[in-house]
């Protein structure tokens, strides 16, 4: 099954210093179509830093995902969502091989003895609790109780 990677290339920083940086949002198993779905998702929950106070916000399907543009008041900011299938990780975690398990020895039933005490049966429920006209219980619920400080 392939494993998908959500990326996120936005716009950071402000004037001088505006930049697009990417990110990782999550890896999704499965089919592409099922990746797609989380990201449009994803890109619709979307709030960016910037702008502080957008004026108009639109949502664009493209090929491999979703392009955001949000419009400030003076300046426009972008968002690039897009679905892509990881080939290749130099810091995924190995995968754990699960010991086979052994079979284990069935043990011989024992008889039971002719004096063994049978099975406790659970006690029957106890009357509801007593409660005031607008359904407040007269006695709480942790009064008595021995396992509180």
């Amino acid at each position: 099954m392939p494993t998908w990677g959500l990326i996120a290339e936005m716009t950071v920083g402000t004037g001088d210093r505006k930049h697009v940086e990417a990110y990782v949002l999550t890896h999704v198993e499965g089919s592409r179509d099922e990746a797609l779905a989380e990201l449009e998702g994803r890109a619709r929950r979307f709030t960016p830093e910037h702008p502080r106070n957008p004026k108009r916000r639109r949502l664009f399907r493209d090929g491999d995902g979703f392009v955001l543009v949000i419009d400030g008041s003076w300046q426009s900011y972008s968002a690039r969502f897009t679905v892509a299938e990881l080939l290749e990780d130099s810091a995924a975690p190995t995968p754990r091989r699960e010991p086979e398990p052994q079979p284990q020895p069935q043990p011989e039933p024992q008889p039971e003895p002719a004096d063994a005490v049978p099975p406790r049966t659970p006690p029957l429920p106890s009357a509801p609790p007593a409660r005031y006209a607008d359904g407040v219980p007269v006695k709480p619920a942790w009064l008595g109780r021995s396992d509180l400080p």
